[in-house]
């Protein structure tokens, strides 16, 4: 697949790193040729500099024969105007946007064929706002994803001393939980993943993801650790657009501080916010957090544009009595750094965000995508479409596919039912099938196993 990235900055440039890995031919349009430069070094792409929504520079670019446009400059109006020249010069077949005015978003009916021509919009602040709210409604997970519409999800916790299932084999959780049905897809030790087997031993610290219908999702979590009690109290350290965006989704079910640095815009945010308290003041300010009551406080979040503000800002509300702490970080080297520090959850947005991406990349009946420990493994859903002549998948018991290493498939959604998955469970059409890879350089092999043969049609 032919792919032209518009936008050279923290969202494009962590799509070109996890594209370049597989087969497809990507090419990255920027103004900065540092950037650029940078991304040539590490990987073998192609880089065009200019702005990316002048007409001559998407023709250098290769718009001519692209196969998907993505644009995520840091300029709405530049993205929308190149997917539009791409329709109405290239007839590029997939168009997407990165668009973060609200202003847009609340009018997408205007995205389309018959108006402006883009296939998907794609909003990182939104993505990342709804990811933290998932993780709020579940306390005590490092990772919370949802599939086939929210039917299933995949849960990541770490387990911890005194849990039920810590320091047993896997074939034991069946005992422990017996009316609710659930598998451990994967499991990561000290930063390396384990495939689970039945005489598996979860140990303390591991981190652990297991696949359930969401319904029972919670009575599992208990097996693992101990539950937390639901968070009541939260404090939002920066008021941006993630800030913002979180704290009106939450102010009317949790009591919710907000800090903002910047004068104008805490005075913006105490009138556009109801029930959340706006403070004004720098995030990590420690006489601040203490007239506060941090130590109060359940979750403390950072959401701030700046790495460092949110690390210190977080390790500063631990040390000082937060119960649970969660950074975003940009830089994939932070986040490495601080895995194993005071800093409870660490969220790239770039992660979060490429995931929504791939869903539209993948060859293949590929309808989610959720990239797993920054990048290293991935989520999939997929549909099996075809019959057993047609089909690598369709008719088959789950051990005569050929699944390749390290992948395992966790359950189906059949309709309205949740199936999980055992050896002797046999894939039908249609089914949505939920894939789990620890490694990703094996992605093309799983979407071969999707595609339908010719004699299908």
């Amino acid at each position: 697949m032919k792919i032209l990235i518009l936008g050279a900055g923290q969202v494009g440039s962590s799509v070109a790193a996890t594209l370049a890995r597989e087969d497809d031919d990507i090419t990255v349009v920027d103004t900065n040729s540092e950037l650029l430069q940078a991304l040539q070094d590490h990987y073998d792409i192609r880089t065009v500099i200019g702005h990316a929504s002048y007409p001559a520079v998407l023709a250098r670019a290769g718009a001519e024969d692209a196969d998907l446009v993505l644009a995520v400059t840091d300029s709405d109006e530049a993205n929308i105007v190149a997917c539009q020249i791409c329709h109405y010069l290239y007839h590029t077949p997939t168009k997407i946007a990165r668009i973060r005015s609200n202003e847009y978003l609340t009018g997408s009916e205007l995205f389309n064929s018959d108006a402006i021509a883009i296939d998907m919009l794609i909003s990182p602040e939104q993505i990342v706002t709804d990811y933290i709210e998932r993780l709020i409604d579940h306390p005590n997970a490092l990772q919370v994803l949802d599939f086939a519409d929210g039917k299933v999800q995949l849960v990541a916790v770490k387990a911890f001393h005194g849990g039920p299932l810590v320091g047993s084999p896997l074939r034991e959780l069946r005992d422990h939980i017996p009316k609710t049905d659930t598998r451990v897809a994967a499991i990561f030790r000290n930063g390396s993943p384990i495939i689970p087997k039945a005489d598996t031993i979860i140990e303390a610290d591991d981190e652990v993801f297991f696949i359930a219908a969401s319904k029972d999702i919670l009575s599992v979590m208990g097996e693992l650790r101990r539950l937390d009690k639901p968070y009541k109290r939260i404090m939002l350290a920066g008021g941006g657009q993630i800030g913002a965006r979180l704290a009106k989704a939450l102010e009317e079910d949790y009591q919710v501080k907000l800090i903002e640095a910047n004068p104008q815009r805490a005075e913006f945010l105490s009138e556009e916010l109801s029930d959340t308290i706006v403070l004004f003041g720098d995030v990590a300010n420690e006489e601040l957090l203490i007239e506060e009551d941090i130590d109060k406080v359940d979750l403390f979040c950072a959401l701030t544009n700046d790495d460092e503000a949110n690390i210190l800002s977080a390790m500063l509300a631990k040390r000082l009595g937060a119960h649970k702490v969660l950074s975003i970080i940009n830089r994939a080297a932070y986040v490495d750094l601080i895995e194993s520090s005071s800093i409870d959850i660490a969220l790239s947005p770039q992660q979060a965000t490429i995931g929504s991406l791939l869903a539209h990349i993948r060859r293949g009946d590929i309808v989610a995508v959720h990239s797993l420990r920054r990048g290293a493994a991935e989520a999939l859903e997929a549909i099996a479409h075809g019959d057993k002549n047609s089909s690598l998948v369709v008719g088959r018991r789950i051990d005569e596919i050929e699944l390749p290493p390290g992948t395992t498939i966790g359950a189906i959604v059949r309709g309205e039912e949740v199936i999980i998955t055992h050896h002797d469970t046999v894939i039908e059409a249609e089914d949505h099938v939920i894939l789990f890879l620890i490694n990703k350089r094996y992605i093309t092999e799983v979407e071969r196993l999707f595609q339908v043969g010719f004699n299908f049609f």
